[in-house]
């Protein structure tokens, strides 16, 4: 006989309190357990002075002060020939608090649990009952629906669209007449009048948040949001070039594939009882992912990285983006990225979980002196040639769409009126276009003439 993380030994109920502390512990751990009173911890027997208040004392201090309520199973027993009090409990009803806090059994000892611990506790213990995304969504009707965007998902899918009750119904997201969360926050017209976290928001900043460069929220569908993600990263992150065969290839500083996997790993595992949104934060010397809701279950971040593990807060959004292939079924994200991008790490701060991405830092000027001249046959897809200014320019846009005219003027080494120039020409060659206003506006480099 020795302490476990199921046995608890006491020399005398005059250690009661610590008693009561470690049935609290091993509830917390195992639900069901034993105390012995009148064994000490070394295993010596010298039994336990018992009068007939004993046990009604034990029982008396495991009501007053063991919450939610247990009634344990209370008996006096001989032990080599010496009287002993036997304490059996069990309870379901986790988390259990003593004397107003919350403990759990490590080996033969009883620790206080941290707030993250007990908010992991209670999220499993409740976890079957707290799933946003099978959850009825209140109000919703199926004129909230986009046919388009659900033709979209059916065809991507390898599914037939007949109409769309039937689709809904058949995907498992329409129930008695009633709409889940899942097909209004992946097919809804307009997610954000039912949940108004249902959103991103992307900005960059310098080395830190205290200087903003650009900020911008963006709301609607999940599979959207996840486009818009990605587009933002890459119109703010550096672009270098490489040269394959007669094209040029581009190369972002991080891998396209890596964070467009974040990206997804955010949405999908998101807690969406939160009020937060999704963040993509570009920093100078990294871009950061930012997804609330810490890691579900027990996992942690050693074990995700290490064995390939998952557990899904949100079992059906998961299913329908493993279903036009978003992610995989086995957990193997992490994986994925890793192998794309060595150095990413993956933290846990507050109520959120962050993917980060250190940027490399691609050379504008090393890029452009490598790549002019052998970009000369790009023109070819446009039935052009263009000048090295020309050349210059080209490369720069589409490795910055949001440099300004004056910063071209710079790099080329030309006067601003010489790059409104060559500015001009290209429009007219219908090579590059022009996003949205001169200041927050960005360009646009075609990929073939016409295009």
């Amino acid at each position: 006989m020795e302490e476990s993380e199921t046995l608890e030994l006491k020399k005398s109920t005059s250690e009661l309190k610590e008693a009561i502390i470690s049935i609290a512990a091993i509830l917390n751990k195992h639900q069901k357990g034993n105390l012995i009173f009148g064994v000490r911890n070394d295993r010596t027997i010298i039994g336990q002075d018992i009068t007939e208040k004993t046990p009604r004392n034990i029982s008396k201090a495991v009501s007053d002060h063991i919450e939610p309520k247990i009634y344990p199973k209370i008996e006096k027993q001989k032990i080599e020939g010496k009287s002993c009090i036997v304490v059996e409990f069990q309870g379901q009803n986790v988390p259990y608090y003593a004397y107003g806090r919350a403990y759990k059994r490590v080996a033969d000892e009883d620790r206080l649990m941290s707030a993250k611990e007990l908010e992991k506790l209670i999220l499993e213990k409740n976890k079957e009952k707290l799933k946003w995304d099978s959850e009825i969504c209140k109000g919703a009707m199926l004129t909230d629906i986009s046919s388009k965007k659900l033709k979209w998902f059916l065809k991507k899918s390898g599914r037939e669209y007949h109409s769309v009750e039937n689709s809904l119904e058949k995907l498992g997201l329409f129930k008695n007449g009633k709409l889940l969360n899942t097909a209004i926050i992946l097919f809804g017209k307009t997610p954000e009048h039912f949940f108004p976290n249902a959103k991103l928001r992307c900005a960059v900043f310098g080395k830190s948040t205290a200087v903003t460069i650009d900020m911008q929220d963006f709301a609607g569908d999940l599979f959207s949001l996840i486009e818009k993600a990605e587009k933002y990263i890459l119109q703010n992150i550096h672009i270098g070039m490489k040269i394959r065969g007669m094209y040029r290839v581009d190369v972002p500083e991080i891998s396209k594939e890596a964070f467009r996997e974040a990206i997804i790993n955010a949405f999908c595992h998101r807690n969406y009882y939160l009020y937060d949104s999704v963040n993509v934060a570009i920093f100078k010397d990294r871009l950061e992912i930012r997804s609330p809701g810490l890691l579900y279950g027990d996992l942690t971040i050693e074990k995700i990285k290490k064995e390939n593990v998952s557990e899904r807060r949100n079992e059906i959004i998961a299913d329908m983006f493993h279903q036009i292939h978003f992610i995989e079924k086995w957990g193997r994200g992490i994986g994925l990225i890793l192998s794309k991008e060595p150095g990413a790490d993956f933290k846990e701060v507050g109520r959120q979980f962050i993917t980060v991405f250190p940027r490399k830092h691609i050379s504008e000027e090393e890029t452009v002196g490598k790549t002019v001249g052998k970009i000369e046959k790009f023109g070819e897809k446009f039935g052009e040639k263009f000048g090295e200014n020309e050349l210059k320019v080209i490369i720069l846009l589409k490795y910055n769409p949001k440099i300004t005219v004056v910063e071209l003027a710079k790099k080329v080494n030309i006067s601003t009126r010489g790059i409104e120039k060559v500015i001009h020409r290209l429009k007219e060659k219908r090579v590059i276009k022009r996003i949205g206003p001169t200041k927050g506006g960005h360009w646009e480099v075609k990929d073939g003439k016409g295009e």
